[in-house]
């Protein structure tokens, strides 16, 4: 009980057992407690997974109900370039995945603009300068290497 103690409190609350905890216990136990805020719960989270990690138990906090009530809390949406069969998926990472996942997106995504904006700019003033005029010397040479394309 020790490694998860605020998690302990909370089954002693409620009469549960902190070890071996169901899934769905590890999911009452986020929504009960979301007013704490995702970060202090995740901590929280964390602790559960090693108490049951350390004796050799499965991890409750892994996928289903605690990683949806967990989501649910944590608001991080799936990227944009995610397929929309995939986004659904999105929501079963653990959250510090999500984190992670949405952070290198965004930071992708800014990178994608800033270079879409500089190309853009760039072709505006590409097309600010007159077109070069060809003195007719110039353009009987072009017009013979485009009919002669070995010359």
């Amino acid at each position: 009980m020790q490694a998860a103690p605020m998690f302990a409190k909370w089954c002693e609350l409620h009469g549960l057992s902190p070890c071996p905890a169901a899934p769905a216990q590890v999911a009452r136990f986020v929504v009960d407690c979301a007013p704490l805020g995702i970060e202090r719960l995740w901590l929280a989270v964390q602790e559960i997974s090693r108490m049951h990690v350390s004796v050799g138990l499965a991890d409750p906090t892994l996928g289903g109900a605690a990683a949806a009530a967990i989501s649910d809390l944590a608001k991080i949406d799936p990227p944009r370039c995610w397929p929309a069969d995939q986004k659904q998926r999105f929501k079963s990472l653990p959250y510090d995945l999500q984190v992670y996942v949405s952070a290198h997106e965004a930071r992708r995504e800014r990178v994608l603009r800033r270079a879409q904006n500089e190309a853009a700019s760039a072709r505006r003033k590409l097309a600010a300068y007159p077109p070069k005029e060809h003195s007719p010397k110039e353009k009987g040479r072009s017009d013979e290497s485009d009919a002669n394309p070995i010359a």
